[in-house]
């Protein structure tokens, strides 16, 4: 009974054996699963019934895994979340309710460690600093939660309603040693995204694992988005006010949902509002604060009572004092203008090309189609566009794979690649049209010269 009520009281961490074990649980259960359905297709069961029951079944046990591990198991299924719009619809069908919940929601700490924890980060009087504070979560993540509270200023007294982001206990273990795991296992995950190189992305994730767990950081880069956007027609960001090591206090936002609620069940008019206010933010952010907002899982951006965007959780981002390389414009407006000579000898230079000569007739039939968006005065982004592109960039021929084994991504543009996949991503599960052009011309140096 002990033992049962101290695992509770640590809902991330547990032990590194079980924790492992429910993640090494997936595959074979996956087995299993494909075992029981080739059986019941012998029997003469409809083979695509059989297909999509096992895949529900497996999606509903992937991710009911990934969010009560939560840790780096969660923020692994929110990260692919963001790829769902590129799967078939075969596949998508099956999984887009429960990636959808993985998008927004967590299981709860218990009410005994949150107070533990608040006692450990404000000192046994903190009930002086919060006199109100809602001991249930207002939301829950991959590595804290969130509670309502009125927070009051220890020099002036005044009282502000916010935020109070609080880190699991642990949370550093059980990030690293769930994307260990996931590692070991990237395969199972493929079936949710064909084509991704799952172990590169849990290898990004681990290399970042330090700068989300340090909410000193987080204050830093959030203090340096909100004054940017101070005023903003588009987005809101709120206000740090205090932190500590594994705490994050925060002006409250009243909010309706995420963009999770929207790409569920959004209005048109709503999808396209917010989805032009979503690229603006992640456009904006490097020219204004030298800073790009590295997590674009829809949970991460709220809808506010009075229509704008509110975007929380920056414990990720791309540092780029300089702004977005001007480079990137120059290639994008070579392409728009259809030089794809200069395209090719601009990626080579900056290393984006390897081995033999690249034709520019290949490289502009490979990538004229991803540049739809950047000509058109508006573009509608849509989960049909996004696989077709998928479709056609992983043909076996010259204009598909063969093309794309020839590039390579630097890594200091790694991590801006990866940002803007999962923003296309997140556009098209909206079927956002935005003035794209417009956006590109006002935030992307290079662009519009």
């Amino acid at each position: 009974m002990a033992g049962r009520d101290k695992d509770e009281e640590r809902p991330l961490t547990g032990s590194a054996f079980a924790r492992g074990a429910r993640l090494a649980s997936l595959p074979a259960s996956f087995a299993a699963r494909t075992t029981l359905g080739l059986g019941k297709r012998m029997v003469g069961a409809p083979a695509q019934a059989v297909l999509t029951d096992v895949q529900r079944r497996t999606a509903d046990q992937i991710f009911s895994v990934l969010g009560q591990l939560k840790g780096g198991a969660m923020k692994f299924g929110q990260a692919l979340s963001v790829f769902e719009a590129a799967l078939p619809d075969e596949l998508a069908g099956p999984y887009r309710d429960a990636l959808t919940k993985l998008q927004d929601a967590a299981p709860p700490m218990p009410t005994s460690t949150v107070h533990r924890v608040m006692t450990a980060e404000f000192g046994v009087d903190w009930r002086r600093r919060f006199p109100a504070f809602d001991d249930q979560p207002a939301a829950a993540a991959s590595i804290g939660q969130v509670h309502r509270a009125t927070y009051r200023d220890p020099e002036t007294g005044d009282e502000t309603e916010v935020a109070v982001k609080l880190q699991y206990p642990g949370a550093g273990d059980a990030l690293l040693s769930d994307l260990r795991q996931i590692s070991r296992i990237a395969k199972l995950f493929g079936v949710l995204a064909p084509g991704m190189d799952v172990k590169a992305l849990v290898a990004e994730l681990r290399e970042r694992v330090a700068e989300e767990l340090d909410y000193g950081l987080e204050a830093e880069a959030q203090r340096a988005f909100a004054e940017g956007f101070a005023d903003d027609p588009y987005v809101v960001v709120p206000m740090p006010l205090a932190h500590t090591e594994h705490a994050l206090v925060s002006t409250w936002m009243d909010s309706s949902g995420s963009l999770a609620d929207v790409i569920d069940h959004g209005s048109k008019e709503d999808r396209d509002r917010l989805g032009e206010a979503f690229v603006r933010f992640l456009f904006a952010g490097p020219s204004r604060v030298g800073l790009l907002h590295a997590d674009p899982h829809p949970g991460n951006f709220r809808i506010l009572d009075d229509g704008r965007l509110g975007v929380v959780d920056y414990g990720a981002v791309a540092r780029l004092p300089d702004g977005l390389p001007d480079v990137i414009g120059r290639l994008l407006r070579a392409s728009v203008d259809g030089d794809y000579e200069a395209v090719v000898a601009g990626l080579r230079d900056e290393g984006f090309l390897r081995g033999e000569a690249l034709d520019p007739e290949v490289m502009e039939r490979y990538l004229a189609p991803l540049i739809e968006p950047a000509r058109a005065e508006t573009f509608t982004f849509s989960r049909a566009w996004l696989r077709a592109q998928g479709q056609r960039l992983s043909r076996p021929d010259a204009e598909g794979f063969g093309t794309a084994r020839q590039l390579n991504i630097p890594r200091e543009y790694l991590l801006i690649h990866r940002v803007w996949m999962g923003g296309v991503g997140i556009l098209c599960q909206l079927g956002a049209t935005a003035p794209f052009r417009e956006i590109l011309a006002e935030s992307l140096p290079g662009f519009a010269d």
